[in-house]
């Protein structure tokens, strides 16, 4: 079940955007002002959070503005604001999207639903092992937040591997599987392709994962703390 932090200063219309979630099978947080809001983010890692522009104490441009400094979850912002300027301002500051008051509370749900089924479509696309990031539809490594450089082989073996973590491959499985049946070099090759990524990863925590070399069985990308 996904969480939605609602973060509303007004307790009547927080109660109905709470009600109509909970009926959509959601669970949900409730804060009521900035600096509860930040403690409840941190304390609940929600999945969701609905975000009112006209709070006490911090104002959710400030909020917005923190939760992106930690975090890439995605944000809907409420306001009775209908100024095309203030929506364009919170897309632009890295909202996920807009709802202006007042509101229908099927809209809310709906738009809920459809931030959460884009946010997980992008996700499909992006592996996570730790502190390190595969974005697989760019063909990029990240280990610490730096990319990583490969050649296109070494690229093309290790995002197989991550494709199938904690499966084993033999050489001959990877040569057919990675490099096409038409490779007519040594399978060899995969031994120091493997070594080279091996050195690229290199700051990879062990606790994190390692490419292990199976003795008699072949090679296999082993997770250990997978998001």
């Amino acid at each position: 079940m996904k969480t939605i932090l609602i973060i509303e200063d007004e307790y009547p219309i927080s109660q109905v955007l709470k009600a109509y979630l909970q009926k959509a099978e959601f669970h949900t947080e409730q804060a009521y002002d900035g600096e509860e809001a930040i403690k409840k983010f941190e304390e609940v890692s929600p999945d969701l959070v609905l975000l009112d522009i006209m709070l006490p104490g911090k104002d959710g441009w400030e909020l917005l503005k923190e939760i992106r400094a930690k975090s890439s979850c995605p944000v809907i912002m409420l306001t009775a604001l209908g100024d095309v300027n203030y929506r364009l301002s919170g897309l632009n500051q890295g909202a996920d999207d807009y709802i202006s008051k007042p509101f229908v509370g099927e809209e809310v749900v709906a738009r809920v639903h459809a931030v959460l089924r884009r946010v997980d479509d992008d996700n499909e696309s992006v592996k996570t092992f730790g502190q390190l990031k595969i974005d697989l539809q760019a063909h990029r490594v990240y280990l610490k937040g730096k990319e990583i450089e490969f050649t296109p082989r070494d690229l093309s073996l290790f995002l197989f591997l991550v494709n199938h973590p904690n499966q084993t491959f033999t050489r001959e499985q990877l040569i057919e599987r990675v490099w096409g049946f038409d490779y007519d070099g040594s399978d060899r090759a995969v031994d120091l392709s493997i070594k080279r990524i091996r050195k690229a990863l290199k700051d990879w925590p062990e606790s994190d994962g390692e490419i292990r070399t199976l003795r008699g069985l072949g090679y296999q990308l082993s997770v250990y703390n997978k998001k």
